[in-house]
Protein backbone atom coordinates (compact mmCIF):
# COMPACT_ATOMS: atom_id res chain seq x y z
CA UNK A 1 0.00 0.00 0.00
CA UNK A 2 2.84 2.49 0.73
CA UNK A 3 4.46 2.27 -2.54
CA UNK A 4 1.26 2.31 -4.80
CA UNK A 5 0.30 5.47 -2.30
CA UNK A 6 3.94 7.00 -3.60
CA UNK A 7 3.37 5.67 -7.39
CA UNK A 8 -0.09 8.19 -7.24
CA UNK A 9 1.92 10.99 -5.48
CA UNK A 10 4.29 10.83 -8.32
CA UNK A 11 1.74 11.48 -10.52
CA UNK A 12 0.93 14.29 -8.87
CA UNK A 13 3.85 15.86 -8.31
CA UNK A 14 4.59 15.49 -12.22
CA UNK A 15 0.60 16.80 -12.67
CA UNK A 16 1.88 20.09 -10.20
CA UNK A 17 5.19 20.38 -11.63
CA UNK A 18 4.01 20.90 -15.55
CA UNK A 19 1.26 23.31 -14.66
CA UNK A 20 2.57 25.76 -12.47
CA UNK A 21 6.40 25.92 -13.75
CA UNK A 22 5.07 27.14 -17.16
CA UNK A 23 3.78 30.09 -15.25
CA UNK A 24 7.52 31.11 -14.47
CA UNK A 25 8.67 29.96 -17.62
CA UNK A 26 6.42 32.45 -20.14
CA UNK A 27 9.00 35.26 -20.74
CA UNK A 28 11.37 32.40 -21.85
CA UNK A 29 8.66 30.55 -23.66
CA UNK A 30 7.69 33.52 -25.33
CA UNK A 31 11.07 34.31 -27.33
CA UNK A 32 11.30 30.38 -28.09
CA UNK A 33 8.54 30.39 -30.25
CA UNK A 34 8.33 34.17 -31.11
CA UNK A 35 5.33 35.60 -29.17
CA UNK A 36 4.59 38.32 -26.71
CA UNK A 37 4.48 37.08 -22.92
CA UNK A 38 0.63 37.99 -22.64
CA UNK A 39 0.19 35.79 -25.90
CA UNK A 40 2.36 33.56 -24.47
CA UNK A 41 0.25 33.04 -21.36
CA UNK A 42 -3.05 31.32 -23.34
CA UNK A 43 -0.92 28.39 -22.92
CA UNK A 44 -1.58 28.20 -19.65
CA UNK A 45 -5.16 28.83 -20.43
CA UNK A 46 -4.97 26.14 -22.92
CA UNK A 47 -3.56 23.39 -20.58
CA UNK A 48 -6.83 24.00 -17.84
CA UNK A 49 -8.97 24.02 -20.69
CA UNK A 50 -7.58 20.71 -21.62
CA UNK A 51 -7.95 19.77 -17.58
CA UNK A 52 -11.71 20.98 -18.01
CA UNK A 53 -12.68 18.91 -21.11
CA UNK A 54 -10.30 15.60 -20.30
CA UNK A 55 -11.45 15.41 -16.48
CA UNK A 56 -15.29 14.08 -17.72
CA UNK A 57 -14.88 13.27 -20.92
CA UNK A 58 -11.77 10.73 -20.97
CA UNK A 59 -13.30 9.58 -17.19
CA UNK A 60 -16.36 8.43 -19.46
CA UNK A 61 -14.96 6.57 -21.98
CA UNK A 62 -12.91 4.95 -19.55
CA UNK A 63 -15.76 4.48 -17.36
CA UNK A 64 -15.37 0.32 -17.89
CA UNK A 65 -12.00 -0.12 -18.33
CA UNK A 66 -10.13 -1.31 -15.34
CA UNK A 67 -8.90 1.27 -12.89
CA UNK A 68 -5.35 0.14 -13.18
CA UNK A 69 -5.13 -0.11 -17.17
CA UNK A 70 -6.62 3.36 -16.89
CA UNK A 71 -4.23 4.89 -14.96
CA UNK A 72 -1.25 3.81 -17.20
CA UNK A 73 -3.26 4.61 -20.54
CA UNK A 74 -3.83 8.22 -19.15
CA UNK A 75 -0.06 8.56 -17.45
CA UNK A 76 1.18 7.49 -21.50
CA UNK A 77 -1.40 10.63 -22.80
CA UNK A 78 0.37 13.24 -19.53
CA UNK A 79 3.80 11.89 -21.34
CA UNK A 80 2.98 12.07 -24.45
CA UNK A 81 1.72 15.57 -23.92
CA UNK A 82 4.97 16.67 -22.41
CA UNK A 83 7.13 15.15 -24.95
CA UNK A 84 5.02 17.17 -27.50
CA UNK A 85 5.46 20.95 -25.41
CA UNK A 86 8.89 20.34 -25.98
CA UNK A 87 9.09 19.98 -29.11
CA UNK A 88 6.82 22.18 -30.83
CA UNK A 89 8.25 24.63 -33.23
CA UNK A 90 5.52 27.40 -33.37
CA UNK A 91 3.01 28.60 -30.67
CA UNK A 92 0.44 27.06 -32.23
CA UNK A 93 1.44 23.42 -32.00
CA UNK A 94 2.28 24.59 -28.33
CA UNK A 95 -0.84 25.87 -27.59
CA UNK A 96 -2.07 22.60 -28.40
CA UNK A 97 0.60 20.02 -27.48
CA UNK A 98 -0.39 21.82 -23.17
CA UNK A 99 -4.41 21.26 -24.05
CA UNK A 100 -3.16 17.55 -25.10
CA UNK A 101 -0.99 17.59 -21.77
CA UNK A 102 -4.24 19.13 -19.67
CA UNK A 103 -6.65 16.19 -20.56
CA UNK A 104 -5.10 13.72 -18.54
CA UNK A 105 -4.58 16.04 -15.44
CA UNK A 106 -8.49 15.21 -13.69
CA UNK A 107 -9.32 12.39 -15.02
CA UNK A 108 -5.57 11.09 -13.02
CA UNK A 109 -6.38 12.69 -9.88
CA UNK A 110 -10.18 11.45 -9.78
CA UNK A 111 -9.31 7.98 -10.84
CA UNK A 112 -6.03 8.15 -8.73
CA UNK A 113 -8.39 9.33 -5.67
CA UNK A 114 -10.55 6.60 -5.89
CA UNK A 115 -7.98 3.93 -5.90
CA UNK A 116 -5.92 5.56 -2.85
CA UNK A 117 -9.53 5.42 -0.76
CA UNK A 118 -9.35 1.60 -1.79
CA UNK A 119 -5.95 1.16 -0.63
CA UNK A 120 -6.89 1.11 2.63
CA UNK A 121 -10.02 0.57 5.58
CA UNK A 122 -13.14 2.90 4.97
CA UNK A 123 -12.37 4.73 7.60
CA UNK A 124 -8.50 5.98 6.61
CA UNK A 125 -9.72 6.90 3.45
CA UNK A 126 -9.58 10.16 3.82
CA UNK A 127 -5.73 10.06 4.58
CA UNK A 128 -5.00 7.63 1.80
CA UNK A 129 -6.29 10.41 -0.70
CA UNK A 130 -4.65 13.15 1.24
CA UNK A 131 -1.48 11.33 0.64
CA UNK A 132 -1.69 11.08 -3.10
CA UNK A 133 -2.09 14.75 -2.89
CA UNK A 134 0.83 15.73 -1.25
CA UNK A 135 2.46 15.18 -5.00
CA UNK A 136 0.61 18.27 -5.76
CA UNK A 137 2.30 20.48 -2.80
CA UNK A 138 5.68 19.25 -3.11
CA UNK A 139 5.47 19.99 -6.43
CA UNK A 140 5.26 23.82 -4.99
CA UNK A 141 8.47 23.12 -2.97
CA UNK A 142 10.20 21.17 -5.28
CA UNK A 143 9.14 20.17 -8.65
CA UNK A 144 8.14 23.78 -9.76
CA UNK A 145 11.24 26.02 -8.25
CA UNK A 146 13.45 23.12 -9.70
CA UNK A 147 11.39 23.20 -12.91
CA UNK A 148 11.78 27.18 -13.40
CA UNK A 149 15.23 27.54 -12.93
CA UNK A 150 16.18 24.41 -15.15
CA UNK A 151 14.15 26.31 -18.05
CA UNK A 152 16.27 29.72 -16.92
CA UNK A 153 19.42 27.90 -17.25
CA UNK A 154 19.33 25.59 -20.16
CA UNK A 155 15.81 26.49 -22.07
CA UNK A 156 12.11 26.13 -21.82
CA UNK A 157 11.96 22.63 -23.54
CA UNK A 158 14.55 20.78 -21.03
CA UNK A 159 11.65 21.67 -18.55
CA UNK A 160 8.61 19.59 -20.61
CA UNK A 161 11.43 17.06 -20.84
CA UNK A 162 11.98 16.48 -16.81
CA UNK A 163 8.58 16.61 -16.66
CA UNK A 164 8.03 13.32 -19.23
CA UNK A 165 10.71 11.40 -17.69
CA UNK A 166 9.13 12.06 -13.99
CA UNK A 167 5.74 10.87 -15.92
CA UNK A 168 7.31 7.45 -16.96
CA UNK A 169 9.02 7.13 -13.80
CA UNK A 170 5.46 7.41 -12.22
CA UNK A 171 4.07 5.72 -15.05
CA UNK A 172 6.38 2.52 -14.31
CA UNK A 173 5.89 2.77 -10.46
CA UNK A 174 2.02 2.51 -11.42
CA UNK A 175 2.53 -0.77 -13.31
CA UNK A 176 4.64 -2.49 -10.91
CA UNK A 177 2.72 -1.09 -7.29
CA UNK A 178 -0.59 -0.26 -7.92
CA UNK A 179 -3.34 -3.64 -7.55
CA UNK A 180 -5.96 -4.55 -9.92
CA UNK A 181 -9.42 -3.20 -8.99
CA UNK A 182 -12.02 -4.42 -11.21
CA UNK A 183 -14.63 -2.00 -12.54
CA UNK A 184 -17.27 -4.66 -11.84
CA UNK A 185 -20.75 -5.21 -13.71
CA UNK A 186 -22.27 -1.77 -12.85
CA UNK A 187 -19.43 0.17 -14.18
CA UNK A 188 -20.45 2.61 -17.50
CA UNK A 189 -20.62 5.95 -18.84
CA UNK A 190 -24.44 5.69 -18.01
CA UNK A 191 -23.67 4.43 -14.42
CA UNK A 192 -21.49 6.99 -14.04
CA UNK A 193 -23.95 10.00 -15.35
CA UNK A 194 -26.71 8.88 -13.18
CA UNK A 195 -24.53 9.29 -10.19
CA UNK A 196 -23.55 13.09 -11.61
CA UNK A 197 -26.91 14.43 -11.16
CA UNK A 198 -26.97 13.64 -7.49
CA UNK A 199 -28.36 17.19 -5.88
CA UNK A 200 -25.11 17.15 -3.44
CA UNK A 201 -22.58 16.30 -6.02
CA UNK A 202 -23.95 19.46 -7.76
CA UNK A 203 -23.19 21.36 -4.66
CA UNK A 204 -19.59 20.01 -3.87
CA UNK A 205 -18.52 21.18 -7.66
CA UNK A 206 -20.15 24.59 -6.90
CA UNK A 207 -18.61 25.04 -3.53
CA UNK A 208 -15.09 23.65 -4.89
CA UNK A 209 -15.55 26.39 -7.91
CA UNK A 210 -16.75 29.25 -5.73
CA UNK A 211 -14.56 28.68 -2.55
CA UNK A 212 -11.67 27.69 -3.70
CA UNK A 213 -11.98 30.67 -6.18
CA UNK A 214 -11.32 32.48 -3.29
CA UNK A 215 -7.60 30.97 -2.93
CA UNK A 216 -7.14 31.80 -6.35
CA UNK A 217 -8.35 35.26 -6.51
CA UNK A 218 -5.18 36.00 -4.62
CA UNK A 219 -2.17 33.27 -5.60
CA UNK A 220 -2.83 34.33 -9.40
CA UNK A 221 -0.99 37.95 -8.33
CA UNK A 222 0.99 36.94 -5.60
CA UNK A 223 4.11 37.74 -7.01
CA UNK A 224 3.13 41.56 -7.83
CA UNK A 225 1.30 42.14 -4.65
CA UNK A 226 4.55 41.03 -2.92
CA UNK A 227 6.73 42.93 -5.27
CA UNK A 228 4.76 46.02 -5.18
CA UNK A 229 3.37 46.26 -1.19
CA UNK A 230 5.40 43.88 0.68
CA UNK A 231 8.70 44.75 -0.78
CA UNK A 232 10.49 41.56 -2.12
CA UNK A 233 12.69 41.45 -5.08
CA UNK A 234 11.63 39.46 -7.97
CA UNK A 235 14.50 36.99 -7.12
CA UNK A 236 13.09 36.19 -4.06
CA UNK A 237 9.69 35.71 -4.95
CA UNK A 238 10.51 31.90 -5.80
CA UNK A 239 11.52 30.80 -1.91
CA UNK A 240 8.46 32.91 -0.93
CA UNK A 241 6.16 30.85 -3.28
CA UNK A 242 7.95 27.88 -1.96
CA UNK A 243 7.07 28.82 1.76
CA UNK A 244 3.17 29.02 0.40
CA UNK A 245 4.00 25.01 -0.79
CA UNK A 246 5.06 24.21 2.65
CA UNK A 247 1.62 25.85 4.24
CA UNK A 248 -0.35 23.72 1.63
CA UNK A 249 1.73 20.71 2.33
CA UNK A 250 0.94 20.92 5.56
CA UNK A 251 -2.86 21.67 5.71
CA UNK A 252 -2.38 18.27 3.34
CA UNK A 253 -1.22 16.18 5.83
CA UNK A 254 -3.90 17.31 8.72
CA UNK A 255 -6.29 17.58 6.13
CA UNK A 256 -6.58 13.47 5.83
CA UNK A 257 -6.69 12.78 9.70
CA UNK A 258 -9.73 15.82 9.85
CA UNK A 259 -11.50 13.98 7.44
CA UNK A 260 -11.45 10.40 8.32
CA UNK A 261 -13.14 12.15 11.52
CA UNK A 262 -15.53 14.44 10.61
CA UNK A 263 -15.61 15.89 6.88
CA UNK A 264 -18.01 18.23 6.47
CA UNK A 265 -16.77 20.19 9.97
CA UNK A 266 -13.52 19.57 8.68
CA UNK A 267 -14.86 21.92 5.03
CA UNK A 268 -16.57 24.29 7.28
CA UNK A 269 -13.37 24.79 9.07
CA UNK A 270 -11.48 25.21 6.19
CA UNK A 271 -13.41 27.48 4.22
CA UNK A 272 -13.82 29.87 7.09
CA UNK A 273 -10.53 29.83 7.87
CA UNK A 274 -8.95 30.53 4.37
CA UNK A 275 -11.44 33.54 4.40
CA UNK A 276 -9.91 34.59 7.79
CA UNK A 277 -6.36 34.46 6.53
CA UNK A 278 -7.40 36.55 2.90
CA UNK A 279 -8.54 38.89 5.16
CA UNK A 280 -5.84 39.19 7.60
CA UNK A 281 -3.28 38.98 4.55
CA UNK A 282 -4.85 42.29 3.36
CA UNK A 283 -3.95 44.14 6.53
CA UNK A 284 -0.49 42.03 7.11
CA UNK A 285 0.43 42.24 3.29
CA UNK A 286 2.78 45.76 4.33
CA UNK A 287 4.85 43.68 6.73
CA UNK A 288 7.49 41.17 5.45
CA UNK A 289 7.35 39.01 8.55
CA UNK A 290 3.39 39.37 9.14
CA UNK A 291 2.98 38.95 5.57
CA UNK A 292 4.45 35.01 5.36
CA UNK A 293 3.33 34.23 8.14
CA UNK A 294 -0.85 34.62 6.84
CA UNK A 295 0.78 33.23 3.30
CA UNK A 296 1.89 30.07 5.21
CA UNK A 297 -1.51 30.03 6.99
CA UNK A 298 -3.06 30.45 3.46
CA UNK A 299 -1.98 27.81 1.73
CA UNK A 300 -2.19 25.33 4.85
CA UNK A 301 -5.96 26.64 4.75
CA UNK A 302 -6.46 26.18 0.77
CA UNK A 303 -5.06 22.62 0.93
CA UNK A 304 -7.10 21.67 4.21
CA UNK A 305 -10.34 21.79 1.69
CA UNK A 306 -9.14 19.81 -0.86
CA UNK A 307 -9.29 16.80 0.87
CA UNK A 308 -12.92 16.69 2.38
CA UNK A 309 -14.36 18.23 -1.19
CA UNK A 310 -12.68 15.07 -3.18
CA UNK A 311 -14.22 12.37 -0.15
CA UNK A 312 -17.11 14.39 -0.01
CA UNK A 313 -18.00 14.22 -3.78
CA UNK A 314 -16.96 10.47 -3.80
CA UNK A 315 -18.84 9.32 -1.23
CA UNK A 316 -21.87 11.23 -2.56
CA UNK A 317 -21.85 9.54 -6.36
CA UNK A 318 -22.27 6.42 -4.62
CA UNK A 319 -20.55 3.30 -6.20
CA UNK A 320 -19.69 5.80 -9.47
CA UNK A 321 -17.61 8.27 -7.82
CA UNK A 322 -14.74 8.17 -10.31
CA UNK A 323 -16.35 10.54 -12.49
CA UNK A 324 -17.55 12.92 -9.63
CA UNK A 325 -13.98 12.87 -8.26
CA UNK A 326 -12.15 13.67 -11.83
CA UNK A 327 -14.73 16.30 -12.26
CA UNK A 328 -13.71 17.83 -8.93
CA UNK A 329 -10.28 18.89 -10.52
CA UNK A 330 -12.42 20.40 -13.40
CA UNK A 331 -14.10 22.76 -10.46
CA UNK A 332 -10.68 23.85 -9.08
CA UNK A 333 -9.49 25.00 -12.94
CA UNK A 334 -12.84 26.55 -13.11
CA UNK A 335 -12.28 28.14 -9.80
CA UNK A 336 -8.33 29.50 -10.98
CA UNK A 337 -9.73 31.14 -13.83
CA UNK A 338 -13.10 32.53 -12.18
CA UNK A 339 -10.65 33.99 -8.71
CA UNK A 340 -8.09 35.30 -11.28
CA UNK A 341 -10.26 36.89 -13.28
CA UNK A 342 -12.02 38.77 -10.24
CA UNK A 343 -9.13 39.78 -9.13
CA UNK A 344 -8.06 41.04 -11.72
CA UNK A 345 -11.46 43.49 -12.01
CA UNK A 346 -10.51 44.71 -8.38
CA UNK A 347 -7.26 45.61 -9.57
CA UNK A 348 -8.37 46.93 -12.62
CA UNK A 349 -10.77 49.07 -11.04
CA UNK A 350 -7.82 50.79 -8.86
CA UNK A 351 -8.81 49.13 -5.77
CA UNK A 352 -5.02 48.42 -5.07
CA UNK A 353 -2.74 45.50 -5.20
CA UNK A 354 -4.15 43.86 -2.02
CA UNK A 355 -7.78 43.97 -3.02
CA UNK A 356 -7.93 40.42 -4.43
CA UNK A 357 -7.48 39.32 -0.90
CA UNK A 358 -10.74 40.88 0.02
CA UNK A 359 -12.18 39.15 -2.94
CA UNK A 360 -10.50 35.48 -2.24
CA UNK A 361 -12.10 36.52 1.31
CA UNK A 362 -16.18 37.30 -0.15
CA UNK A 363 -15.41 33.93 -2.63
CA UNK A 364 -14.50 32.09 0.32
CA UNK A 365 -17.34 32.82 2.31
CA UNK A 366 -19.74 32.52 -0.09
CA UNK A 367 -18.32 28.60 -0.63
CA UNK A 368 -18.48 28.15 2.67
CA UNK A 369 -22.15 29.14 2.55
CA UNK A 370 -22.82 26.68 -0.23
CA UNK A 371 -21.43 23.65 1.90
CA UNK A 372 -23.63 24.94 4.80
CA UNK A 373 -26.50 24.76 2.52
CA UNK A 374 -25.28 20.84 1.21
CA UNK A 375 -25.09 19.62 4.69
CA UNK A 376 -28.71 21.32 6.05
CA UNK A 377 -30.32 19.82 2.73
CA UNK A 378 -28.31 15.99 3.33
CA UNK A 379 -30.87 13.79 4.42
CA UNK A 380 -28.38 11.55 4.46
CA UNK A 381 -25.32 12.86 6.91
CA UNK A 382 -27.66 14.33 9.44
CA UNK A 383 -24.82 13.60 12.30
CA UNK A 384 -22.31 15.55 10.18
CA UNK A 385 -19.29 12.94 11.12
CA UNK A 386 -16.93 11.50 8.73
CA UNK A 387 -18.51 9.97 5.03
CA UNK A 388 -15.87 6.99 3.17
CA UNK A 389 -15.86 6.56 -0.38
CA UNK A 390 -17.39 2.78 -1.37
CA UNK A 391 -14.62 0.45 -1.53
CA UNK A 392 -16.37 -1.66 -4.55
CA UNK A 393 -18.77 -0.58 -7.67
CA UNK A 394 -19.92 -4.54 -7.53
CA UNK A 395 -23.57 -4.70 -5.71
CA UNK A 396 -21.95 -7.59 -3.76
CA UNK A 397 -19.39 -5.69 -2.38
CA UNK A 398 -21.12 -2.20 -2.03
CA UNK A 399 -23.52 -4.19 0.34
CA UNK A 400 -20.46 -4.46 2.96
CA UNK A 401 -19.80 -1.11 2.79
CA UNK A 402 -21.71 2.05 4.51
CA UNK A 403 -22.63 4.60 2.41
CA UNK A 404 -23.35 8.42 2.79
Amino acid sequence: MPLALLALALVAFGIGTTEFATMGLLPQIADGVGVSVPHAGNIVSAYALGVVVGAPVLTGIGARISHKRLLLLLSALFVTGNVASALAPGFGLLFAARFLAGLPHGALFGVGAVVASRLVAPERAGRAVSRMFLGLTIANIVGVPAGTALGQQLGWRYAYCAVAVIGLVALAALAAFVPEQPRGSRAGIRHELRAMGNRQVALGLATAVVGFGGFFAVYSYLVPILTHLTGFSDSSTTWVLALYGAGMTLGTLIAGPLTDRALRPTLYGGLALLGASLVTFYFTVHSPVAALVTLAVMGAMGALVTTPVQMLLMAKAKNAPTMAAASNHSAFNLANAGGAWLGGLAISAGWGWASPALVGAALAAAGLGLALLAGLTDRGDAGGGPLTAPQAETPAQARRVPTA
